[in-house]
């Protein structure tokens, strides 16, 4: 076996040409990272977002709450189903909630959809993690909102006391909430009553959450909902419903990101492999050598593979040290279920970063392939000459 550390110190013996092959390897690097950090947030925000103990009941045949429609009369058989919790007060934790589209215009002028949910006061008991960090909670009747944390500040009239209309009415914003990095950190929050009023849809919901008793009861409360004779709805629990959300999102980053891999990374290859070649034309007589003294070809191939291993590796380590500053950097992107826009933060996991290392091992291993095959079947006179 011939010694990594020959292999290593091989390898930067033509520093500029090695240097600027593992710059252009961490580009690719840098760039495939920042596409899985979006792809790796949005994850977070709607895994965020859903409980454990949470049902939730949508129309039959609805994908999303957007699609979804049913009477009040509706909500009102759906909380008093044996199962539900109840609170203090001994009422069931229910909570009957509309969702509506909202364009919005930011202070640059361009457009977003937002969403506004409209929530009764259970909402709160069913999302334990949404806090109040500036004002208070809207009071109902007083045509006030509660904005998210995500979405403050970027459209116009989403600051603490500042108004904007939706639909027919002005609404107040009385308080800004903390969505523990939630997907809800991008809606609006009003009375749901309120939000009815102002659009002209009246005794209707969009969806119902419910509290299980216990996390266990959860796929027994499912089966209680969808035999029931009543109504024809469809539940599920909501981890899977945030669930399916994220893959449908995130889903297109992860393609995104491998198309830019193969596309990026193909010209890599070229440099990883231009990098390899002037490594095998400037040490032809060593290979002859090592030829002579017995090492076998495969050995010989090993050596430059490994040595290509190498320029990835350390090309991986760089792109990745460039793309931790990305950590925690706020984005934006559409739901492609709801359609609306969601905003979250990036998460440069160690997941992410090891693809991108992985990416960049693959690409400089690939691109020196070529050239060790080539290094281990030439002659031995032939390297001499070279030489």
């Amino acid at each position: 076996m011939i010694p990594i550390k020959y292999n290593v110190r091989s390898l930067f013996v033509r520093k500029a040409n090695t240097l600027m092959t593992i710059v252009s390897i961490a580009f690719v690097v840098l760039v495939y990272v920042g596409v899985l950090a979006l792809g790796a947030g949005l994850r977070v925000a709607f895994t965020a977002s859903g409980d454990n103990s949470t049902v939730i009941v949508l129309r039959d045949g609805a994908n999303s709450e957007m699609e979804s429609y049913f009477p009040t009369e509706t909500h009102r058989i759906l909380a008093s189903m044996p199962g539900v919790a109840r609170g203090a007060d001994g009422e069931p934790l229910a909570s009957g909630e509309t969702m509506t589209l909202q364009i919005l215009e930011r202070p640059d002028g361009t457009e977003t959809n937002a969403v506004l949910r409209g929530v009764e006061d259970d909402a709160f008991a069913l999302r334990p993690y949404i806090r109040i960090t500036e004002g208070r909670r809207f009071v109902p009747g007083q045509t006030e909102i509660i904005v998210g944390d995500q979405l403050e500040g970027e459209a116009g009239g989403l600051e603490l006391g500042s108004t904007i209309e939706l639909g027919r009415f002005t609404f107040t914003v009385a308080g800004i909430f903390d969505s523990g990095g939630s997907s809800y950190g991008s809606e609006i929050w009003g009375n749901v009553q309120e939000f009815g009023d102002s659009f002209r849809r009246q005794n209707y919901y969009s969806s119902t959450r419910l509290m299980a008793e216990s996390p266990a009861q959860v796929d027994a409360l499912i089966e209680e909902i969808e035999s029931s004779q009543q109504i024809d709805v469809a539940a599920r629990g909501e981890p899977g419903y945030f669930e399916a959300q994220s893959n449908a999102s995130s889903g297109v980053f992860l393609m995104l990101g491998n198309l830019i891999a193969v596309m990026m990374g193909f010209g890599a290859c070229f440099a990883a492999a231009n990098t390899m070649y002037a490594q095998v034309a400037a040490r032809s007589k060593e290979i002859a050598t090592l030829r002579v003294l017995g090492f076998r070809r495969r050995t010989i191939l090993g050596v430059f593979v490994l040595e290509a291993a190498v320029l990835g590796l350390a090309a991986g380590a760089l792109g990745a040290l460039l793309a931790l500053p990305l950590n925690n950097v706020s984005a934006g992107t559409t739901n492609f279920v709801t359609f609306s826009e969601i905003r979250f933060v990036l998460r440069t996991t160690p997941d992410v970063l090891g693809a991108g290392v992985l990416v960049a091992t693959l690409t400089a291993v690939i691109g020196g392939f070529f050239p060790a095959l080539s290094a281990s079947r030439a002659p031995i006179a032939t390297l001499l000459r070279e030489g």
